[in-house]
């Protein structure tokens, strides 16, 4: 496993690639994998642009896809997986649960050359539960678990902190929206049907044992995290955050590289505390962060939300933003939607990159592009060129073609420019 050779000093190729591509020394990246502060999720089984997550790198970009019960399109997914990586994202996750479930993660891994994420309690509870969850056997989860990756699988979230203490709590605690976290669910579900303690918890050492052999990377899964503004920092999000935090730094003494997961709906003023109490309790483990949505009413629209609150939590230290898409908590996402959520979450990624002083050569180029009314660079250097150019052709100038149909004559950069030459 990489910690434990970054530990011994040994640098391997995962993390020259990653220095090279942030620019950062490679020995800096050695030490930072040793201390579990930064995690590479590759597989050996596939080979990947490989990514580096944590602190200190540029803030990546996950976007989900994934079959649903309702929609089974194998080759649209595949489309959504490819699209998703056109426009930026750094890692897909499978999140399929309808349809052949190895087919759609197989073809996923075969054809996506960056690192490759799943839920695997999903599968498990699909396949093993017939009238109730608690017909699944505990060992049918870790088997699901190493099948998934033996296929080539780079990350896996896994939900180990929703424990039988916490399940007990939200029986009485009466949260809005309970848990909006499906493989959380499923799992307290299972919980409370067998009356015993979540096996991923109980028998963590043995998941260990998982990642480990097959160069796993986990994403503690966050169960308990909000759904709605009014249920957010609440004592079951803590609690459970306060569990993932024990098992990060047992994860990092067995030599696995480990991430923690984030809250969902919060309020924008909680974000920054959040962020960085998740980042001090888990010794600056990655933090990947769902939004988080900073509002309950942007139904249509929580691509925006999103990426107001993700760049809020990436200033703050998250490293790691999933995307969402403008149909979240309506529908499944088309292949527009698909697009649309990651070019809003990269532009939260990007911004907040840019106020840590990372990659301004492209925004300065932007700024001599515009001042030079060069067209055809700025289209070139827009985080989305086709729309970018779809706009400029849609309404283009009419009277002086080096300017825009919004000033035209009265450009001011022309009129300065004329005046000062």
């Amino acid at each position: 496993m990489l910690i434990s050779e970054a530990k011994r000093g040994k640098l391997t190729e995962e993390m020259k690639r990653v220095a090279a591509v942030e620019g950062r020394k490679p020995e800096e990246i050695m030490r930072a994998v040793a201390s579990g502060r930064v995690v590479i999720p590759h597989n050996p089984r596939r080979e990947i642009e490989v990514k580096g997550i944590g602190e200190g790198l540029s803030v990546k970009v996950n976007a989900n896809v994934g079959t649903s019960f309702d929609y089974q399109n194998v080759e649209e997914e595949v489309q959504k997986a490819k699209v998703a990586v056109k426009y930026g994202a750094d890692t897909i996750m499978d999140l399929s649960t309808g349809g052949d479930l190895d087919a759609v993660r197989r073809r996923i891994l075969r054809e996506i050359k960056v690192p490759v994420g799943t839920v695997p309690v999903y599968q498990a509870v699909i396949e093993g539960a017939r009238e109730a969850i608690g017909e699944v056997s505990s060992d049918a989860f870790f088997n699901v678990i190493r099948r998934h990756a033996q296929d080539g699988v780079d990350f896996v979230t896994v939900h180990c902190g929703v424990t039988r203490e916490l399940v007990e709590k939200l029986k009485k605690k009466g949260r809005i929206l309970g848990m909006v976290s499906r493989g959380g669910g499923f799992l307290a579900c299972w919980i409370m049907e067998t009356g015993n303690e979540n096996p991923l918890y109980k028998e963590f050492d043995y998941l260990l044992e998982i990642a480990l052999e097959n160069e796993l990377t986990l994403s503690l899964g966050d169960g308990f995290r909000p759904g709605c503004l009014a249920d957010a920092s609440d004592s079951l999000q803590i609690g459970e955050l306060l569990t993932v935090a024990e098992l990060v730094k047992r994860a990092r003494d067995k030599g696995v590289q480990a991430m923690v997961e984030g809250p969902g709906h919060m309020p924008l003023d909680q974000i920054e505390a959040n962020v960085r109490m998740a980042k001090t309790v888990a010794d600056g483990a990655p933090l990947y962060v769902l939004g988080p949505l900073p509002t309950d009413i942007a139904a249509g629209y929580d691509h925006i939300a999103a990426a107001i609150g993700g760049a809020l939590a990436a200033l703050a230290g998250a490293d790691f933003l999933c995307y969402v898409t403008p149909g979240e908590h309506l529908c499944l996402p088309s292949l527009q939607d698909v697009r649309e959520g990651v070019i809003a979450a990269k532009i939260a990624a990007r911004v907040v990159d840019l106020a840590r002083r990372i990659g301004w050569e492209r925004d300065f180029q932007m700024a001599l592009a515009r001042s030079r009314l060069d067209w055809a660079q700025q289209i070139e250097l827009s985080i989305d060129p086709e729309k970018a150019s779809e706009y400029r052709r849609s309404r283009p100038p009419l009277v002086d073609p080096s300017t825009c149909s919004m000033c035209s004559k009265f450009c001011v950069i022309k009129l300065l420019r004329k005046i000062l030459s």
